[in-house]
């Protein structure tokens, strides 16, 4: 069934909980019970401040009672009185079974059907390194290789090493800095010699004044304003031009430099940062679409192009081979750094990202890792411990430079612990490219009446994972639902809550029969 309208309204039905729309707002799902809107045409942060945690979206809500809204394009939706108030031409669907998982496979099938394909697997054998945090807009060519030789005396198995910011010329010019890197072909050597894939980093910016921007600007590939002319806009970095990504000539010309860089120096891949809706506008004029959404869009497309590859920021997108980053956190144990990690991991999954990895451990917000700051520990091992069972794990923070022998064996523990459980992560990465199913799944989407659970996570169907959450603590209540649970301890347990004693190396798994 489905209706269509400009506005519609929907009654929630009882009990029912809607997941969807931005992964911002991931600690807000199941929406329903409280108030809550979002215009996904706007942007894809935190409803309160926008310019922060932005990160991937989709025209999309799956309710707990098999019922989906979908758009082809943006659209605003608010939660309140139990109604749901959707615009923007959004259809309402029901499926044939009443669940959460009826829902998803429902809009899976039916509007971002799976590729059939994965990222490079390498990103989930072993944990992912990012120079970010300890080489802040100056990673060098020794550095990096001090960087890995680090991890793994510290005994951390190879993994993929990005570069980010910095490793290039300029902004657009998207080749080695040949200062901070003299020899880039035979430090790729030596990382995969040490069995390290390598990634680097990337934004759609134009530095200005630049001899690409010249060259661009004269082909009319650089994104024009609602005035025609090109657009020197604000970031994070400074000020840059746009490269009009819609343009298929922008595209082939991004793309023959990636491609130089992995013929050339062996390169295997590369991370590409931004391309947020709030980078771009409303009046903007690409050469194909009008909205921020469709220039957002259409830079996720370029990276199927990788294997290798990596966003934080995306629009739909769902069911493709598309490696997708939770934004850079605080180091917090709140709702602004620890806490949101599991509700956020969800959130992707059910927009129909599947291969999902949480911010670097410890968070990756850099302003919170000032020279002599001190990082927190207990906090660094509890959210290893968490990140070590979604589908992909990262590190920036080297580990062995900041925490003592005990956190460090816990942090060494937790990533056993994956390493252990990556056959099953690798056939539920699997299942998932065949059938676009969330390898991390809230517990409502195989047993409804658990919606409320946010601490907790389904690794597929029959692993659930329970972190330990909360600074200092000596106990863990989890909740188990039915059937029949084999603990941490080979201790059966049937539905119902369990209270465990946990240390600072307890990561609580429980296997269903």
């Amino acid at each position: 069934m489905s209706k269509n309208a400009a506005m519609m309204t929907v009654e929630l039905l009882p009990g029912e909980g809607w997941w969807g729309g931005a992964v911002a707002d991931g600690q807000a799902m199941p929406f329903g019970p409280r108030p809550h809107r979002r215009d996904l045409a706007v942007n894809a942060g935190f409803a309160d401040d926008p310019s922060k945690g932005a990160n991937q979206s989709a025209p999309l809500l799956v309710s707990s009672r098999g019922r989906v809204l979908w758009s082809e394009n943006p659209f605003a939706f608010a939660f309140a009185d139990g109604q749901l108030h959707a615009d923007g031409g959004a259809k309402l669907f029901e499926a044939a079974g009443g669940t959460l998982q009826d829902a998803f496979l429902l809009a899976s099938g039916s509007f971002f059907p799976p590729s059939g394909l994965i990222p490079a697997l390498e990103l989930f054998d072993g944990p992912q390194y990012n120079t970010w945090i300890e080489m802040p807009y100056a990673p060098t060519q020794e550095g990096v290789l001090a960087y890995v030789e680090g991890l793994l005396d510290a005994g951390f198995p190879p993994g993929v090493v990005m570069i980010d910011d910095r490793w290039s010329a300029g902004y657009g010019d998207w080749r080695f800095d040949a200062s901070r890197f003299p020899d880039p072909a035979a430090m790729v050597k030596q990382l995969h010699a040490k069995g390290f894939h390598v990634m680097l980093w990337l934004v759609p910016f134009i530095s200005p004044d630049s001899d690409q921007f010249r060259e661009l600007r004269s082909r009319g590939l650089l994104l024009a304003g609602a005035d025609g002319e090109v657009i020197v806009r604000e970031w994070w970095n400074g000020f840059s031009a746009l490269l009009d990504v819609t343009n298929p000539e922008a595209g082939k010309w991004l793309l023959s430099q990636l491609d130089a860089l992995r013929d050339e120096y062996g390169v295997d891949g590369f991370k590409f940062d931004a391309g947020d809706l709030r980078d771009y506008r409303h009046g903007d004029r690409p050469a194909h679409g009008n909205s921020p959404a469709d220039l957002c869009e259409a830079y996720a497309r370029l990276g199927l192009n990788y294997g290798f590859n990596e966003y934080r920021a995306c629009w739909k997108m769902g069911g493709q081979p598309l490696a997708q980053r939770l934004h850079d956190k605080p180091p917090t144990w709140g709702t602004d750094g620890l806490l949101s990690l599991i509700p956020e991991g969800i959130a992707q999954g059910l927009i129909g990202h599947a291969f999902t990895c949480a911010d670097m451990v410890g968070g990756g917000e850099l302003t919170a890792f000032a020279p002599g700051s001190a990082v927190d520990q207990e906090q660094f091992v509890r959210y290893a411990q968490c990140a070590a069972l979604f589908p992909m794990m990262q590190f920036s923070i080297s580990p062995s430079r900041v925490l003592d022998g005990e956190h460090l064996a816990a942090v060494l523990s937790a990533v056993a612990i994956r390493q252990e459980l990556l056959p099953e992560i690798r056939a539920l990465t699997e299942h998932a490219a065949q059938t676009g199913e969330p390898i991390i799944r809230p517990l409502a989407y195989h047993f409804p009446g658990f919606e409320q659970v946010t601490d907790q996570f389904l690794l597929g169907e029959r692993i659930l994972v329970a972190p330990v959450l909360a600074r200092g603590a000596v106990r863990r209540t989890v909740v188990l639902p039915g059937g029949t649970w084999v603990g941490p301890d080979g201790t059966e347990y049937g539905e119902g809550l369990v209270e465990l004693e946990v240390g600072l190396g307890s990561l609580p798994v429980f296997r269903r029969t």
